[in-house]
């Protein structure tokens, strides 16, 4: 058995804007392995559209940390909360630093936005395609880097584990070839639970496999009912991820509209009250989604600030700017997930967690808008740096793998998706009946 085993230092599970940061902040004397369930650029990352919070100056600190507590309903961990906005222009000179372009003013100054829940603009973009910026910059440093390598459309289906320490991981790739990947350290960052849900934001592949393997092994998870719907997605009756029309749109002055034209609510609140506004009025009217509309822009300057956002509405057949877009909500964002401490530390020893499938306490029970690019970027940094400075060498006695063990794919996938749904059922039934008992 030994033979088929790949030795690496470090394994990342997952693609995105935390594990690639994470390999790149590990130094290049380690063998850092990263896998990825489809090919590199399908990952949530390349999908977030608004931005990257950071903190402007000492002066807006107060006001940053109280939007954050006050989004997620006093439920986050604040020394979660208080090391994130610390670090944030760190993070971001980092980024700028690696090549990342940010939007900037007629004056050659970054062009800060606001968005829901924020009292202040203190969120740089790059158009409304931020996160496929700064993603696609990470992952083309990531491919020159002779200590990183990169193995696509294989995905974790067991983590190698005994006595609460892990090994490893095992893997299938896209011919049902099974293996085994053993190392000193171990990172999830495979995001969210989209891919389970009838209606979301996410890809279909997302679907949440961290949490799956947590729930079998016994390790820790926190909140996993904390699970955000965003209030507007591009209406749609065919299959398949749902378009986020950004909460930036909001920010730079987009209303919600019902059946009737009117406008029923306000836009720049936390991203769940907004949701529930928009359901009470598709109950009033019987509608299965409302309207959204900018009307404070002309066509050209939304085309050039949402490029993106204004093409899908495009080719929908609308102007955002002077038709009344037709939006509805739909799974967003996992608040909830794989409990970590301060520097991605799970319950299991030699096992981390980064980017949505981490709990770092740091949105509560809901998201404030743009920090999941700036949580995912700053804790992937402190569990690299600790991983880096971790000199113990555990037991060279890996526990055996029977790869035969392991059932067929189809049967895999409903067992994860049946452990997760019960879990976010025993948590909290009622979010289960309204956004989860109706699905495929």
């Amino acid at each position: 058995m030994e033979r088929e085993y790949i030795k690496t230092d470090v394994v990342i599970v997952g693609s995105g804007v935390a594990g690639l940061f994470a390999a790149l902040c590990i130094p290049n004397y380690k063998e850092v392995l990263v896998i990825t369930k489809e090919k590199l650029d399908e990952c949530d990352s390349f999908l977030a559209q608004g931005g990257v919070c950071v903190l402007k100056d000492v002066s807006d600190f107060n006001c940053y940390f109280e939007d954050t507590m006050k989004a997620g309903h006093y439920e986050n961990n604040p020394e979660a909360v208080k090391i994130m906005i610390e670090n944030s222009t760190e993070i971001i000179q980092t980024l700028v630093d690696l090549g990342v372009k940010f939007d900037i003013d007629g004056e050659g100054n970054y062009d800060y936005t606001r968005e829901g829940a924020h009292r202040r603009n203190r969120i740089l973009h790059h158009k409304d395609e931020t996160g496929k910026e700064i993603t696609a910059t990470l992952l083309a440093i990531a491919k020159s880097r002779k200590n990183i390598t990169f193995v696509t459309r294989t995905t974790m289906i067991d983590l190698i584990e005994k006595d609460n320490v892990c090994y490893g991981v095992v893997c299938e790739d896209e011919y049902g070839e099974m293996g085994a990947i053993i190392a000193q350290d171990t990172i999830l960052a495979t995001g969210g639970i989209g891919g389970l849900f009838k209606n979301s934001t996410n890809y279909s592949h997302i679907t949440g496999d961290a949490f799956a393997l947590s729930l079998k092994h016994g390790i820790e998870l926190q909140d996993m009912n904390y699970i955000q719907i965003h209030p507007t997605t591009l209406y749609s009756k065919s299959k398949g991820r749902r378009f986020l029309i950004s909460e930036s749109v909001r920010g730079e002055g987009a209303i919600l509209l019902n059946e009737n034209g009117e406008r029923f609510t306000d836009e720049l609140q936390p991203r769940d009250v907004v949701t529930n506004a928009i359901v009470e009025e598709m109950k009033k009217f019987g509608t299965d989604h409302v309207y959204i509309t900018l009307p404070n822009m002309t066509t050209e300057e939304a085309a050039k600030r949402f490029p993106n956002i204004f093409e899908a509405c495009k080719n929908e057949g609308y102007d955002i700017t002077k038709d009344r877009v037709p939006v509805t909500p739909a799974q967003h964002y996992m608040m909830g997930g794989v409990k970590t401490d301060t520097n991605g530390a799970t319950s299991m020893k030699y096992l981390y967690a980064v980017g949505e499938t981490a709990c770092t306490g740091v949105h509560g029970k809901n998201r404030l808008a743009s920090n999941s690019l700036l949580e995912s970027l700053v804790f992937a940094k402190r569990a690299a740096d600790v991983i880096t400075a971790d000199k113990d060498k555990k037991s060279n006695e890996v526990p055996e793998v029977d790869l035969s063990s392991y059932p067929v794919k189809e049967e895999r996938e409903r067992e994860f998706r049946e452990l997760i749904m019960a879990e976010i059922k025993r948590k909290d039934e009622a979010f289960y009946d309204k956004w989860c008992n109706d699905e495929d």
